[in-house]
């Protein structure tokens, strides 16, 4: 696990958490408003409209861990942003904008072992070259903040499951 830094590990880790928050919550959930990490610590906040059952917090905790053991490749491309547009439409941004003067953007995909995407996302950051080095992930307890329609998602990068 050494091979990595823990905050890479963690920060990757948030894609594939969203993947599966998006699995189990549905489209509903897919916009990211913020995400925080911090060494082995963090968290993805996603506007979303209620608070999730505990069943669904442990079946996304289940799914993380799940594409993490498969070792899923994690792409990251570097493209013009029109093409990137183009090819893969606004699912690539957040809530939070980028800049209207970056023209390039990198694109992190993960692809699901039948090919369809798991998550993918505009992001600058520094990732593991396949799931399996994050680990695992462990949720922490999600916050629902009513008012402003938004579902934090603490984790933690663990070495194992369990």
């Amino acid at each position: 696990m050494d091979r990595y830094p823990d905050e890479v590990r963690a920060h990757t880790a948030l894609h594939v958490v969203k993947g599966a928050v998006v699995r189990v919550l549905g489209e509903d959930a897919m916009w990211t408003a913020s995400t925080y990490v911090s060494g082995r610590h963090g968290r993805l906040t996603v506007k979303f409209n209620r608070k999730p059952a505990p069943e669904e917090i442990r079946e996304i905790e289940r799914l993380a861990n799940q594409k993490i053991s498969e070792d899923l490749k994690v792409e990251v491309l570097y493209l013009p942003r029109d093409e990137a547009e183009q090819r893969f439409g606004n699912v690539i941004y957040d809530l939070f904008p980028i800049p209207a003067e970056v023209r390039n953007l990198y694109i992190v995909v993960i692809r699901d072992k039948d090919g369809s995407i798991w998550n993918i996302n505009a992001c600058n950051k520094r990732h593991t070259e396949t799931t399996g080095p994050i680990g695992g992930v462990r949720l922490g307890k999600p916050r629902f903040r009513a008012s402003k329609q938004l579902l934090e998602l603490p984790f933690d990068v663990v070495d194992r499951p369990g």
